[in-house]
């Protein structure tokens, strides 16, 4: 059975933290991506971090319909372009901001095997694994509130979709 993990929120002082780089990924990692996948589905959201389920290690997963990923060890080599989307969080519920990100990444990372892999990423899942990447740096979307489109946050409706 897959442990379904509790989802942090907005004043949890992990959120805030830097993550630490996996130096190899095991059982116990495998197991953390399953119950993160399982979590992030059943929160319907599209992308989770491991901050954001209280473990400050560099692991994120997300699925935009295409099947789960699990990205371990993010960077991002190379960024093009620029689209400006509203985004919302599990970790920060019933608000979103506008965000100016990259259109398109080219991302280096670890999968579950250790397998190292450098892949391009763009439109709708270049921004959610840039959104999980700030939370692995410890930030949140309503660090983006300085931005001049963001004065205010934007109250959301219970089923928009968030990261």
């Amino acid at each position: 059975m897959i442990t379904k993990l509790k989802v942090r929120l907005g004043g949890d002082p992990c959120l805030r933290n830097q993550s630490s780089a996996v130096d190899s990924v095991g059982p116990g990692e495998r197991i953390l991506i399953k119950s993160m996948i399982a979590t992030m589905y059943d929160q319907d959201g599209i992308g989770l971090a491991a901050p954001q389920v209280g473990i400050n290690k560099r692991i994120l997963v997300a699925d935009i319909g295409d099947g789960p990923l699990a990205v371990i060890n993010p960077s991002v080599v190379k960024a093009e372009g620029s689209c400006i989307l509203e985004e919302g969080c599990l970790s920060v519920p019933e608000t979103t901001i506008i965000i100016k990100r990259p259109q398109k990444i080219k991302l280096k990372y670890t999968d579950e095997e250790n397998v190292v892999i450098e892949k391009d990423f763009d439109d709708l899942m270049a921004r959610v694994l840039l959104h999980e990447i700030d939370h692995l740096d410890g930030k949140l979307i309503i660090d983006y509130k300085d931005l001049e489109e963001n004065k205010e946050p934007h109250k959301k409706k219970a089923k928009d979709s968030p990261l």
